[in-house]
């Protein structure tokens, strides 16, 4: 081999051992970072409401755990007319979880069993409406699920879950990394606004957008830790920075309870 053609060999090998490297440590990387799933459950009034919540207590919540997705949270909207909205948020350590979870389940003789009533619903009588599903990616700054201690075990306490949409993928990728890069997670962490999750939405309505949630023992202790954080000098630098200016659109704010059997 002339030495021309060996050196472009050489430096084609290091260029993609490289490139593969730096893969591998963006993999490694987003390993770290646990996927949720959000899913909006419409169901149906009276008794069939309660049978719904009857099977995610007994059957679908000890299943999803036999096969690590834990803790699972589910969480209905304390204001508007939303009554018949259920939101479940499942947090699986990996893509393979994601995509074999229902199907595990239904191989799942202890499932199926406590689940008939619903699992079995005739056309005539179903159990539920539909289910709307989010897939999204917990940010870099909080890669897993958190019970703040300051409602951990606690009956009154109220979570409020927010999604923020941008115009453009630019604009909502320096959005998030406003909230890790830049600190705004932790200036959260500062004013008690209590973090549960970060997350940016990678397959789900109203896209680009980041979806998190907060936890709160009550409306009173939320809105004073909002004014905190309105008010404290990090925020008030940090949203002064024009790099971050016009990076959201839009903001969907509901405050939710959780059910009596959620796990958060």
């Amino acid at each position: 081999m002339k030495r021309r053609d060996f050196l472009a060999a050489s430096f084609l090998l290091g260029s993609a051992s490289m490139f593969s490297t730096k893969a591998a440590g963006a993999k490694a990387a987003h390993a770290k970072q646990q996927l949720y799933e959000l899913r909006k459950y419409l169901l149906l009034p009276g008794e069939k409401k309660n049978r719904f919540n009857k099977f995610l207590r007994q059957a679908a919540i000890p299943a999803w755990n036999r096969l690590g997705i834990e803790p699972v949270g589910v969480f209905s909207p304390q204001f508007g007319k939303d009554k018949l909205t259920l939101y479940v948020l499942l947090p699986h350590r990996n893509f393979d979880s994601v995509m074999t979870a229902t199907e595990r389940m239904l191989k799942d003789k202890e499932f199926l069993a406590a689940g008939a009533d619903v699992l079995n619903a005739p056309l005539s009588d179903p159990a539920f409406v539909r289910m709307e599903s989010s897939l999204l990616l917990a940010f870099e700054e909080m890669p897993g699920i958190e019970i703040p201690q300051n409602v951990k075990d606690k009956k009154s306490r109220i979570f409020e879950l927010r999604r923020y949409e941008s115009h453009s993928l630019k604009a909502a990728k320096k959005k998030i990394e406003m909230f890790n890069k830049g600190g705004e997670i932790a200036v959260f962490r500062k004013t008690g606004l209590h973090p549960v999750f970060f997350a940016e939405t990678i397959i789900g309505p109203l896209m680009p957008n980041l979806t998190y949630m907060l936890a709160f023992e009550d409306m009173t202790e939320r809105d004073k830790n909002w004014d905190i954080f309105r008010n404290h000098p990090d925020w008030l630098k940090l949203k002064a920075d024009p790099q971050y200016k016009d990076t959201v659109s839009n903001i969907t704010d509901i405050i939710l309870r959780p059910a009596s059997y959620s796990q958060i």
